[in-house]
This record gives structure tokens, C-alpha cells and sequence, in this order.
């Protein structure tokens, strides 16, 4: 979910140098000056839009005063971006990168842009109307998009080393509690009651698989017009390998329960399929077994929640809009509630 700093962001790199560089990695444009212009929806990351002649580019980096853990995170977008190269998942194409940050002091890619639209907090024509014909597909297409994520043979894609998949489930509660008490402001009813679940009804096993870690309708893109298509996924600051499923989870977290919620998200989801549709248009195109989504429901909202709780912190000391602030006050405990809710509902709560 897409946060926006209240600062103004950094100036953006030197245009003659990246011209001379673009034209060594032969990108569009060659020969072409390039006019930088920054453009706004990256959360942790800046984007500037890169113009040369007829074409355009999108170049995307950390912000000047980003740390170790920040420039480290960029690069392994590149090497995740690299890898998806050539299948199946929507994308933005990576056109040049540096993972060594010596042109610009930091590391940084340049991508294809993509002609498409992000849901934020509503959707696009001709989406706007709660028309089933037309909303259905973008549920379709969000769930089908992680099951293609989800599916991609990660090893022959050299992404061996690129997460810890042995114990993902073993060690989850623990380090999002530890990840909470860094910047814990306030009382988070159901927390504790969630984790305790959590604990109890991890997964036996799973089949690892690349996770985009945050996968949700802010974080992809759609071609403009119906029907609905997916154009691109977006966001991948919390990628890995890990258990795919998760991301099913976090994509039907408008969905507690088996019909979408008519209130209280943050987008409208009337119109929306039932969750039994999603999950079997998630089965047919992963091949993997989604009967223990209960427990992904359970960890994507109780995690979403904790990883927002960051952005509030934040918000409340200043380095947010006070509008940040405010959605977060609500969202977060929201968020912890649901997932403590859920589990009342549900088995291994002896």
C-alpha cells in the first residue's frame, strides 16, 4: 500500500552523464539528450520519468538519504526483474541497470513504462460502475497474476540464495512481533490472540516459490479499457522466496469471508466474484492446492497490519501527510482485529 513522504523528492540524476550511459546499454533513443522528470507512486523507492526524443523510460532508485538495508532492497529488484525476463507474469521490463551504484551514487534501473493504470483508492473507467461483467476481471486478473508469480521455476532462474525458503512459516510470527517492537506506539487488540493462532496452524509444507510480498490491487497495474487485463505487477520492495500462497492471501484481503466486503476497504469491491471463484481460477492456473487459506487470510492481514503500523509511527511523528496519519490510526487495528476475528471462526484455536 503506497505511502507518500511529505518531503519534496531529491533532484534526480545528472541527465548528460545518464544520457551517455543509456547510450552504452544501448537503450531508446540513442544519441538523444534525456529530460528526467520525477513522477509520483513509489513508496520506498523514487521514479523519474525519462524522456529522450520519442521515447520514454521510467528510472527507478532510492532516495538520497536511503540506507544500506534500502540500496541492498533496489538490488534485489534488478536481480528479481532480470529473472522474470521472458515468462508469463505482467511486468515492467527492465531496459539497463547498475547494481553498483558508481554512475549516480547509488543503484538504480531503468525500465519500459508501462500504459496502463494503478487502483489507489478507486477504480478507473469503465470500472467505476459496479458493473459485474467488468469488475469480476480484475479480481480474476489480480489472482491470476499471483498465480503466475507463483509458478515460475525460480531455481532454473537463478534465484538460488535469493530467500531463506527452509522454517518461512517457522519464523514468521517471531520476526514480525520483533519487527513491531522497533517502532510499537500503541495498543494493537488481537495481536497477541492472532500470533498464538499463527503459531499453532502453520503449514506442515509448502511448495517455495517467488513472492512479491505485498500483492495487492495498489501494487499492480491494468491496460487501459475492458476487458479487464492485467499489464503489470508493481512495488517489489518486499519480494522473495517464499510460500506463494501468501500472496493469494494478501490479495483477497477484501474477502473475510466467502463474498467480497460492501464496506470498510479501501477500495469499492461491489461487483466483485466470490472467494470459491478466485480460489479455483487460482488453482487451475498455479496447480497448487489453496485449502488451508484460512491460514493465509490470518497471517496477510495480522502482517499487512504490523508492516502499516511502521507507516503510522512515521505518520504521527511528522514525516507523513496528516491524511496518512489519520487512514493509518484506523486501518492498522482494523487490520489486526480481522485477523483475530478470523481465527474464532476457525479449527486449532485449542
Amino acid at each position: 500500500m503506497t505511502t507518500r513522504s511529505s518531503t519534496e523528492p531529491a533532484a534526480g540524476p545528472d541527465p548528460e552523464r545518464l544520457a551517455r550511459w543509456l547510450d552504452t546499454q544501448r537503450a531508446p533513443g540513442h544519441g538523444e539528450s534525456v529530460d528526467v522528470q520525477p513522477l509520483s507512486g513509489g513508496s520506498q523507492n523514487q521514479l523519474y520519468l525519462i524522456t529522450r526524443g520519442e521515447d520514454t523510460m521510467v528510472l527507478r532508485m532510492p532516495g538520497r538519504s536511503a540506507n544500506a538495508a534500502r540500496l541492498d532492497g533496489l538490488r534485489r529488484e534488478i536481480r528479481l526483474l532480470r529473472a522474470l525476463a521472458g515468462t508469463d507474469v505482467p511486468h515492467a521490463e527492465i531496459i539497463a541497470a547498475d547494481d553498483s551504484g558508481d554512475l549516480i551514487d547509488m543503484p538504480f534501473y531503468v525500465m519500459h513504462t508501462v500504459d496502463g493504470w494503478s487502483p489507489s483508492r478507486s477504480w478507473a473507467p469503465p470500472f467505476d460502475k459496479p458493473d459485474p461483467e467488468l469488475r469480476r476481471g480484475l479480481a480474476f486478473q489480480l489472482v491470476e497474476g499471483a498465480a503466475k508469480l507463483g509458478r515460475v521455476d525460480w531455481r532454473a532462474r537463478g534465484l538460488e540464495g535469493f530467500g531463506r525458503p527452509d522454517g518461512f512459516h517457522e519464523r514468521q510470527v517471531d520476526r514480525w512481533l520483533s519487527f513491531l517492537d522497533d517502532y510499537r506506539v500503541r495498543e494493537l487488540p488481537g495481536l497477541q490472540e492472532a500470533a498464538n493462532w499463527l503459531r499453532r496452524n502453520r503449514p506442515d509444507h509448502y511448495v517455495p516459490g517467488i513472492m512479491h510480498g505485498d500483492y495487492q490491487f495498489a501494487n499492480v497495474m491494468y491496460h487501459h479499457g475492458s476487458p479487464a487485463r492485467l499489464a503489470a505487477i508493481i512495488d517489489w520492495e518486499m519480494t522473495t522466496i517464499g510460500d506463494p500462497l501468501l500472496d493469494l492471501g494478501w490479495a483477497l484481503l477484501g474477502w473475510d469471508g466467502e463474498h467480497p466486503r460492501q464496506e470498510g476497504f479501501y477500495i469499492d469491491l461491489a461487483g466483485m466474484p466470490d472467494r470459491s471463484e478466485l480460489l479455483e481460477h487460482y488453482e487451475r492456473v498455479s496447480g497448487l492446492s489453496t485449502e488451508n487459506i484460512d491460514y493465509y487470510l490470518v497471517l496477510a492481514n495480522w502482517k499487512l497490519g504490523i508492516v502499516l503500523e511502521k507507516s503510522y509511527a512515521t505518520a504521527i511523528r511528522g514525516n507523513y501527510t496528516d491524511e496518512a496519519a489519520e487512514m493509518f490510526k484506523t486501518l492498522v487495528p482494523q487490520l489486526i482485529a480481522t485477523a483475530a476475528e478470523l481465527t474464532k471462526s476457525l479449527p486449532g484455536n485449542g
